[in-house]
C-alpha cells in the first residue's frame, strides 16, 4: 500500500470523526491548518493546537489529529533542504537581485512587527548567513556584503557567520548607514522590504544611499523570499483570553484611556503593528513565536473605543469573541490596507508610531494623502505602568521562580562538591535541569527565553545560546554563568546568577565584587521624578570603570506581564532615553564583565520603580526600587573588602529576604543549603 493511499484513508477516518464532533474543519482543511501549526513553537502542550479544533474533543478524534500532525512533522524534516550553504543561498539572492534590477538589498532580522523573536517564515537572515541572534542586519551588494550585530553577539556572529562572505561589523559603532554611504556604487538601487523596517529606520537608510549617489527601493516582493524554496508558512497557535484576575483591568477599560491618548493627539485613530501591545489591549495571549505568548496580527484602535483587528480568524479558540465583545471586529491580514484607506477617504486622522509601525504603513496612508499623526504606539507606556495586580503576580511568579533556581542552585552545589576536575555536568545538562525544575509549577507557560548556560569562555559571550556543537562540561576553577527565565499566567521572569566551581582566582573575585557593587548600586538608587534610565546608568558601572573595566551592553531592560521578557519603552543604557522611569514600571539590573577567552559575570534581578517617601526637608518627589527576583548570590565570589558598609548591609538585608521568603516553600534539605548560601557575610 503506497503512502498516498495510507493518507487517504487516513483522512476518510479523520473525516468521519470530524463530523461527529460536529467541527466545521474536514481532513484537507486540517491539513491546511497544521501547515500553520508546525510552523508556530509546539510550546509546553504538544497538544494545545487542537485548542484551534474545538473544546472537549473526543480522545479518538485528539489522537486522529496528533497522529496527523506527527506525520505531517516527519514528512516536513525528511524532506528538509541541504545544510546551510551561505554560498549558494548568497549567490542565489544576488541573482535575483540581478533579476530585479537591483544593485544591493537589507535583509534585517526582522518581521513585520519588529518583535524581538521572529516566527520561522520571517527568519530571513539566519536562512541567508547562519546567524541567529535576535538583533542585527545584513547589508547585500553585488560584490560584497557585510553583517552588523551588536557587542551582545560580535561574538556569537563571527562563529555562526562565514566572514569571507559578510564582514562583520559593530550595529553601534559601526552602523550600516555609514558602510551603505561608503561601499554603494553611484546610481544603484538599494532595495528594502518596506515591511520588514520601520518609517524612521528607512529615512536614516535613504539619506545613507543619497550620499552615495544611489537611492532605496521598496521591493513589492521580497527578494529572499524568491529564493528560499522551503519558507515556513505564516505561524498559527491558538489565541486565548488572558483574563483580568492577572491583568487588573479589562479590555475596555484599557481602550477608553487609548481614547483619552488618541483625542489629545488630535487623532481619530491610530495603527498598531505590534503584538505585544494588541495582546495587551485587547486581553489576549497567544502562541506564534518563541517564549513570548504573541499573536502575529494588527489593529486599528478607535477614537469611540471600537478596535479592527487584522488576524489569520483561525488562530481564535471557540468563544473568544465573547471575551472580546461586540466592539472588537475580526479582519483578515490582507484587508489592512483597504481599511486605512477607507480611514483616509472618511477624512480621518491616523496615528502612527515612526519607532515602531512598518514603513509599508506609512507609505500607505501617504499615497492616499492620509493627515498622518506621528505619534507613538498609545499602548506603550500604560502597558509599561503594570498595576497593583500585575505587580502582585510579578511577586508571586519570581517566588516560585526563586523555588526552582534555588533547587536548582542547591542541586548543582552537590553535584560539583567534593568531585575531581571532571564535573561530568554539562551546560546543556544545566539548562536542562534547571527547566525540569521550572516545568514542575503549574503555572509555567514557557521559558521566557532560551537559557544562556556558559561555561568557562562560553559566558564570555553576552548571549551564548549552547548547542550540540559548543557544548562544554562545567570544570573546576571556572565560572559557569547562568542566564534564565519563565513565563507564568501571572508574570514573566529574568535572572542572571554567576557561580564559582570550585576555587575562583583573586581576579575572579575582584571583577565580580565590581559587578555586584554597581548591581547594588542601582538596586539602592533614589532619583526624581522624571529620571531617566540613561541617567542613572553609570550608577551600575562606577566601579567596574575605576578599574578601567566596562561592559557593552545595556543595564537594564524592560519587562512585560506574561508578555516580553525585553519590553520597552523604557531602558536603563548609555543609549539617551527620553522615558521616565515610573512607578509601576518593570526593568532588570544586570552589570556584568566579560574576559574574552576566559569567563562571564553577570548578576541580574528584576526590580519594579516605586514611589518613594520624602523624608523631612527633601523638595523632590523621589523614587526607587523594589527588588523582585528571589535567588542567592554566590558569596564565594565576594571580595568582601571591596564592599562598603551600605553595601554589605544591603546583600545580607537581600539574603535574609531570600531565605525568609522561599525556606516555607522549599524541602528541608534544599532549606538547609540554603540557609548557609544566604548567611550574612563574614559569619
Amino acid at each position: 500500500m503506497t503512502r498516498d493511499s495510507i493518507s487517504y484513508a487516513g483522512d476518510q477516518a479523520l473525516d468521519g470523526l470530524l463530523s461527529e464532533a460536529g467541527s466545521a474543519y474536514d481532513a484537507a482543511g486540517i491539513r491546511d491548518l497544521l501547515t500553520g501549526v508546525l510552523a508556530a513553537p509546539e510550546g509546553f502542550d504538544p497538544r494545545g493546537w487542537t485548542a484551534l479544533i474545538g473544546d472537549a474533543l473526543p480522545s479518538a478524534l485528539e489522537d486522529q489529529l496528533q497522529a496527523l500532525k506527527t506525520e505531517l512533522k516527519a514528512a516536513q524534516a525528511a524532506a528538509a533542504g541541504e545544510p546551510l550553504d551561505a554560498a549558494a543561498r548568497l549567490a542565489a539572492l544576488r541573482g535575483e537581485l540581478a533579476r530585479q534590477g537591483l544593485g544591493g538589498f537589507l535583509v534585517p532580522r526582522a518581521d513585520a512587527h519588529q518583535g524581538e523573536y521572529v516566527a520561522l517564515q520571517a527568519g530571513r537572515l539566519g536562512w541567508l548567513t547562519g546567524f541567529n541572534g535576535s538583533a542585527g542586519v545584513a547589508v547585500v551588494l553585488a560584490d560584497r556584503a557585510a553583517i552588523f550585530v551588536d557587542g551582545r553577539y560580535t561574538l556569537q556572529a563571527r562563529a555562526q557567520v562565514d566572514t569571507t562572505l559578510y564582514a562583520p561589523q559593530h550595529l553601534i559603532e559601526q552602523p550600516p548607514e555609514g558602510w551603505i554611504e561608503a561601499h554603494l556604487p553611484p546610481e544603484a538601487k538599494l532595495g528594502y522590504d518596506p515591511w520588514l523596517h520601520t518609517h524612521g529606520q528607512v529615512a536614516r537608510l535613504s539619506a545613507a544611499a543619497e550620499k552615495a549617489g544611489g537611492g532605496l527601493a521598496a521591493c513589492e516582493t521580497n527578494p529572499v523570499d524568491a529564493v528560499w524554496a522551503d519558507q515556513p508558512a505564516p505561524p498559527i497557535a491558538p489565541v486565548v483570553a488572558h483574563a483580568a484576575t492577572y491583568a487588573g483591568r479589562d479590555s475596555a477599560d484599557k481602550r477608553r484611556e487609548i481614547c483619552k491618548t488618541l483625542a489629545s493627539n488630535g487623532a481619530d485613530a491610530a495603527v498598531l503593528t505590534l503584538p505585544d501591545s494588541i495582546a495587551w489591549l485587547l486581553n489576549v495571549r497567544g502562541g506564534d513565536v518563541s517564549h513570548v505568548p504573541l499573536a502575529l496580527s494588527f489593529a486599528v484602535v478607535h477614537a469611540d473605543g471600537h478596535v479592527d483587528w487584522f488576524i489569520d480568524s483561525r488562530k481564535l479558540v471557540h468563544g473568544l469573541q465573547d471575551h472580546l465583545g461586540e466592539d472588537v471586529s475580526i479582519h483578515a491580514p490582507a484587508e489592512l490596507g483597504a481599511a486605512l484607506d477607507a480611514l483616509v477617504a472618511a477624512g480621518k486622522a491616523v496615528q502612527a508610531d515612526p519607532a515602531t509601525g512598518a514603513a509599508w504603513v506609512f507609505d500607505r496612508l501617504k499615497a492616499a494623502e492620509a493627515k498622518i499623526v506621528k505619534g507613538d504606539d498609545p499602548c506603550l507606556l500604560p502597558k509599561a505602568r503594570k498595576n497593583a495586580v500585575e505587580l502582585d503576580g510579578a511577586r508571586n511568579a519570581h517566588r516560585r521562580d526563586g523555588v526552582a533556581l534555588t533547587r536548582f542552585l542547591a542541586w548543582l552545589a552537590a553535584a560539583t562538591a567534593d568531585v575531581g576536575d571532571n564535573v561530568g555536568i554539562s551546560e546543556i545538562d544545566a539548562a536542562e535541569r534547571l527547566t525540569a525544575f521550572r516545568a514542575e509549577s503549574a503555572e509555567l507557560r514557557d521559558l521566557s527565553f532560551n537559557t544562556i548556560s556558559g561555561s568557562g569562555p562560553n559566558g564570555a559571550s553576552m548571549h551564548y545560546r549552547v548547542t550540540e556543537e559548543s557544548n562544554r562540561y562545567l570544570a573546576k576553577g571556572e565560572l559557569y554563568l547562568v542566564d534564565s527565565g519563565g513565563q507564568y499566567l501571572d508574570g514573566t521572569t529574568d535572572v542572571t546568577r554567576t557561580l564559582a566551581i570550585g576555587d575562583p582566582t583573586p581576579e575572579m573575585r575582584d571583577r565580580f565584587t565590581r559587578v555586584l557593587k554597581g548591581h547594588i548600586a542601582l538596586a539602592r538608587a533614589r532619583f526624581p521624578r522624571g529620571t531617566t534610565g540613561s541617567q542613572i546608568d553609570s550608577l551600575a558601572r562606577l566601579a567596574l570603570w575605576q578599574a578601567g573595566l566596562d561592559y557593552d551592553h545595556g543595564t537594564g531592560h524592560g519587562v512585560g506581564s506574561y508578555l516580553g521578557v525585553h519590553e520597552g519603552p523604557q531602558r536603563i543604557s548609555k543609549i539617551a532615553n527620553r522615558i521616565a522611569l515610573d512607578p509601576g514600571m518593570i526593568v532588570s539590573n544586570e552589570p556584568g564583565y566579560y574576559k574574552v577567552g576566559a569567563y562571564g559575570i553577570r548578576i541580574e534581578n528584576l526590580v519594579a520603580v516605586t514611589e518613594d517617601a520624602k523624608a523631612e526637608g527633601e523638595e523632590q518627589d523621589m523614587l526607587g526600587f523594589e527588588t523582585l527576583t528571589l535567588a542567592p548570590i554566590d558569596q564565594s565570589l565576594v571580595e568582601v573588602s571591596l564592599l562598603t558598609a551600605e553595601e554589605r548591609a544591603w546583600l545580607d538585608a537581600y539574603h535574609a529576604r531570600v531565605c525568609d521568603e522561599l525556606t516555607p516553600l522549599l524541602d528541608q534539605e534544599t532549606a538547609a543549603w540554603l540557609a548557609q548560601a544566604t548567611r550574612a557575610l563574614g559569619s
